[in-house]
Order: C-alpha cells, then sequence, then structure tokens
C-alpha cells in the first residue's frame, strides 16, 4: 500500500482558491429571495399572502352568489360578460401584485469602502505617525434641472445617495426615486416597480367598484322580479350586503391611495418628498409638467437592475463577519462596528498611550513611596519585571503567528503557556 500523502504545511504558502457563492446568499440588506434570487422580496413577504386573501375570498363569493346568477338576467347570454370583467381585473390586480412585490424596486449597490473627499488629501501627524484622511461631508449639492439639491451620505451603503434616493429602514437598502415601503406589498416602492404598484391600485379600485355596482343591480333585479321594497329584496341576497360594506370600506382606501398618486405623478413627487419637503412651498426641480410627468411614469424604458443576484461572488467577506460576530448583528450595528473599524487605528493609539501613561504614573508612585530605601534596586526589580513582561508577550505572539487559533496543538499550548 503506498504511504498517504503528506498534510498540506500552512506555512508553504499554498494557498486554495476562496469558494464562490451567489451574491443573495451573502447579501446584507433584509430582503428575502426566492428561486435561487431571482425573486427579491422585502422582510414583510408575509402580509402578500393577506393581500391575496382580501382580493380573491370576495372576488369567489361574488361570482359564486351574484354574478352567477345575472348570466341569464341579460339578453344576448351578455350576462357573461359580468363574470368575465370581474375575473379579468382580478387577474390584472393579482398579477401587478406580485410583480410589484417580487422585482428589485432599484436597490443602490453598497460599496466596500467609503469614497474618497473630493479634497482629498494626506495631512502629517507627528504624535503619532498616522496620516489620518480628511472627514467626509455629509452633505454635496449637486444641480438638479438648474436647481441646487443636497444629497446625502448614507452611513450604512457607504454612499452618497442619488437623486431622490433615500435608505429604507425596513429593508436597510438604498433605493432610486424612494417612494415608500408598502407593507400590504411587502416591498419597497422605488424607481423600477412604482409603475406596477399605481397599476395595482387602480385596477383594485376599479374592482371595488366594480362588485359594488353589481351587487346593487342584483338587489335591484330581486326588487323589480318579486315587486317587493329595496329592504325586503337586500334581505333576501345576504352576500350583496356584505359585499357592498366590504367594497365600500375598500374603495376609500384604495381609492384614496389612486386619487393621492394620480396628484403625486402630475406634480413628479414622490410619497417621501411630499412628507419632506412640501414642494408647494419652494420650487419642485423635478416638475416637468403634467404631460410629460405622466410620460416618465408609464411611458419611458424601466432601467434595468443594478444588483446581479445571481453572480458568484467569494466567500470571504461571509466569513469575516462570522468571525468577528457581525453576522448576527442587525443592519444598525453592524454599521457602528463600521465606523468602529474606519477609526481603528485612533482608537489603538489612544490605547496606547493611555497604557504608557498609566505605566509612568505607576513607576513614579513607586519612586516616592521607596525612597527611603535601595531606590536603584527598585528601579531594577521594576525594569527587570517589564522586561520580563514584555518579551513574554512578544514570544506568546509570536506563537500564535505562527499557529492560528484554529491550528494550535496542545504542544504549542504547553509551549505558550
Amino acid at each position: 500500500m503506498p504511504p498517504p500523502p503528506p498534510p498540506e504545511n500552512p506555512d508553504s504558502g499554498a494557498t486554495s482558491a476562496p469558494s464562490l457563492v451567489r451574491t443573495y446568499r451573502v447579501w446584507q440588506g433584509s430582503n428575502v429571495f426566492l428561486f435561487g434570487g431571482r425573486l427579491i422580496f422585502g422582510p414583510d413577504v408575509k402580509s402578500i399572502f393577506i393581500s391575496i386573501f382580501l382580493i380573491l375570498v370576495p372576488v369567489a363569493v361574488f361570482c359564486a352568489m351574484v354574478a352567477r346568477k345575472l348570466l341569464d338576467d341579460f339578453p344576448h347570454h351578455s350576462g357573461w360578460s359580468i363574470m368575465a370583467v370581474v375575473i379579468a381585473l382580478t387577474l390584472f390586480a393579482l398579477i401587478t401584485l406580485v410583480v410589484t412585490s417580487a422585482r428589485d424596486p432599484g436597490i443602490v449597490p453598497r460599496n466596500a469602502h467609503p469614497p474618497e473627499p473630493e479634497d482629498y488629501h494626506w495631512t502629517d501627524n507627528s504624535n503619532n505617525g498616522q496620516s489620518p484622511l480628511t472627514p467626509l461631508p455629509r452633505t454635496k449639492d449637486v444641480i438638479a434641472n438648474g436647481i441646487i439639491v443636497k444629497i446625502k451620505y448614507c452611513d450604512t451603503c457607504m454612499l452618497y445617495r442619488p437623486l431622490r434616493a433615500s435608505h429604507c429602514s425596513v429593508c436597510d437598502n438604498c433605493v432610486e426615486r424612494f417612494d415608500h415601503h408598502c407593507p400590504w406589498v411587502g416591498q419597497c416602492i422605488g424607481l423600477r416597480n412604482y409603475r406596477f404598484y399605481y397599476m395595482f391600485v387602480f385596477s383594485a379600485t376599479l374592482l371595488c367598484l366594480y362588485v359594488h355596482a353589481f351587487c346593487w343591480v342584483y338587489i335591484i333585479r330581486i326588487k323589480d322580479s318579486e315587486e317587493i321594497s329595496i329592504w325586503k329584496a337586500m334581505t333576501k341576497t345576504i352576500a350583496s350586503i356584505v359585499l357592498i360594506i366590504y367594497t365600500f370600506v375598500c374603495v376609500w382606501f384604495v381609492g384614496g391611495l389612486t386619487v393621492f398618486h394620480t396628484y403625486l405623478i402630475s406634480t413628479n413627487q414622490s410619497t417621501y418628498e411630499n412628507f419632506r419637503y412640501r414642494y408647494n412651498q419652494q420650487v419642485n426641480p423635478y416638475n416637468r409638467g403634467i404631460v410629460k410627468n405622466f410620460k416618465e411614469v408609464f411611458c419611458t424604458c424601466i432601467p434595468p437592475s443594478k444588483n446581479n443576484f445571481r453572480s458568484k461572488v467569494p466567500r470571504e467577506p461571509l466569513d469575516s463577519y462570522q468571525k468577528t460576530g457581525i453576522g448576527s448583528l442587525n443592519p444598525m450595528m453592524k454599521r457602528s462596528t463600521r465606523n468602529v473599524e474606519l477609526v481603528g487605528n485612533s482608537v489603538y493609539n489612544e490605547r496606547d498611550e493611555e497604557e504608557s501613561n498609566y505605566g509612568d504614573g505607576f513607576d513614579n508612585e513607586a519612586h516616592s513611596k521607596d525612597s527611603s530605601k535601595d531606590s536603584g534596586l527598585t528601579d531594577k526589580s521594576l525594569d527587570l519585571s517589564r522586561i520580563l513582561h514584555t518579551e513574554g508577550e512578544e514570544r506568546q505572539e509570536g506563537s500564535l503567528r505562527r499557529h492560528p487559533p484554529s491550528e494550535i496543538t496542545p504542544e504549542v499550548l504547553d509551549n505558550i503557556i
């Protein structure tokens, strides 16, 4: 039998190629991915099932208890069109709901490192030999349609946000033309899905009005056919009464959203901008007129996503987070840890300086207490203990460098101790 091959020596310089993993598996946002990163949802994706339930159940009741009984009440079999229209509106609303929820809303990719300031330069520091960088300004001025607009720096994504972008605290991403985070859709509403969101609320409004209207039509048909009062006719179809009340409540919600977003589109505003900046009190730099504003939303090509969630990237960033314990932290803790890393040099220098001051104070105190004794013997003892302590630390650090923590054997541990 041939002898087994000798184990590889980690000090020989031979390094294995880093393993690759799909981008969505190491995504730093709070999104939920399905079908191998092909669909991206918000962290509250379960709410979409509630929205689907609130649409399908009333439509099913309407088709079974109202529309089915109106099939033969109209000439030339035109009663079938009632069923066909409600099914078409329902399918359109569900499709736009899923498309809005399952696509990238316009996420801005994060930077691995903070950007360099425009007035980038090095400054020498004679105290500790470091060369700190000029701090980044919190805002920058850019010109939009001849008007100066401020853009903010995002500490989490480490970038200056594009125009009209904002950071969603729910999804933990910067989103282009951020409108709002919709809990009923379970996704941010931004540049790449705002069109479908408006189609969803508009079609849901039409569906509510359609069901509401034909419930009244069915009640009137009962009243005319049996020659009874409207109140007695209503008691003969409880399902119609329930649907009338339900659609009346829902139309105030989805209908109000439709009217509000129609106003926003006509003035080229987002929900975030409307509540944050109040452009009715100042000039809106993005307003191009009603016609051009509607064309911008519905008649322009949707830009491609800036993220390829199925691309393969090295696994090292995830491993480094796991080793430092950052992987289990929330976004705010990650941001704080990242800030600490950026100023790590100054932290270490301050700690060394404090230890040096403490050591000097300890020497002076010991010297004053033992001044009546043999000062030479005391100084030599202190110096000797400091030298032995320093040599022990250097020897321990050298052993740790030669043997990483994952490769320490009992023999090496005995030598360190």
